[in-house]
């Protein structure tokens, strides 16, 4: 199953892909995470150091053969895959991709096709995907996830946040890109705003999936650096998004 966690930069897009891998790494299934985001936070939200990406990877190869070092005739995109397999960070719970951004005056849209070359390869070899997407519409403008079965859209408490997750599900579908499921997530969700965001959220057209209750323990994680996967198994933010993945593997 491959789970993309999508919408306007800020609404807590991170938040859900880094509990979604708390919880489905407790599971015993393969688990790949893909950080799709160029403003890369996972490694941080799950603890764990990164020392390439994709993105470096590509301007590595791409250094080597304006160098002469890669001989003539090579399959370059054999030497790129494997390359890409080497930057992968394992841990004993899941595996970590970054995809970065690639050095200089290189193009992001080159690093959104590799993504999608990098699904097509791996998705086989892992139970679950979880990809942390960019901010905004271009991954769904590029086609980076169009291989996804469930897209995860969170938006905040803001007008902004939601226009954004309307326009996911419209884009989608003028892209005739379809999702197995397309579902909302509500996050910062507190007892004065909970009626009347459940009530707008129908606006979107998009699925309810559920909500995230506001929790001052994210604020205090953020500000003493401590990566979210570390959250207690009990805190609101945890149940609540493991009601949410309960969902979505029932609708499957």
């Amino acid at each position: 199953m491959i789970i993309a966690v999508s919408g306007k930069g800020g609404t807590g897009k991170t938040l859900v892909s880094s509990i979604l891998v708390k919880l489905l790494s407790k599971t015993g299934k393969d688990l790949l995470v893909i950080d799709a985001d160029p403003d890369s936070n996972m490694p941080e939200t799950l603890g764990v150091n990164v020392e390439k990406t994709v993105g470096d990877v590509r301007e590595d190869l791409k250094k080597d053969i304006g160098d002469g070092n890669i001989p003539v005739g090579a399959n370059k995109w054999d030497i790129l895959d494997y390359k890409i397999m080497e930057s992968i960070i394992e841990t004993p719970d899941f595996d970590l991709l970054m995809m970065g951004r690639p050095e200089g005056s290189g193009c992001y849209c080159a690093v959104n096709n590799m993504l999608r070359k990098i699904i097509e390869n791996v998705s086989s070899n892992y139970d679950f995907i979880v990809i942390d997407t960019e901010a905004g519409l271009e991954h769904l403008s590029r086609r980076t996830t169009q291989s996804v079965d469930t897209m995860l859209v969170v938006s905040d408490s803001s007008r902004r946040g939601l226009q954004t997750a309307s326009r996911v599900g419209k884009l989608a579908k003028d892209l005739e890109i379809s999702f197995k499921n397309l579902y909302l997530i509500l996050n910062r969700v507190n007892s004065d705003n909970k009626n009347e965001l459940i009530e707008q959220a129908k606006d979107t057209g998009i699925e309810l999936a559920g909500i995230i209750h506001d929790d001052e323990t994210i604020a205090k994680f953020d500000l003493e650096g401590k990566p979210l996967i570390e959250l207690a198994d009990d805190s609101k933010p945890v149940l609540d998004v493991k009601k949410i993945l309960n969902k979505i593997i029932e609708n499957d």
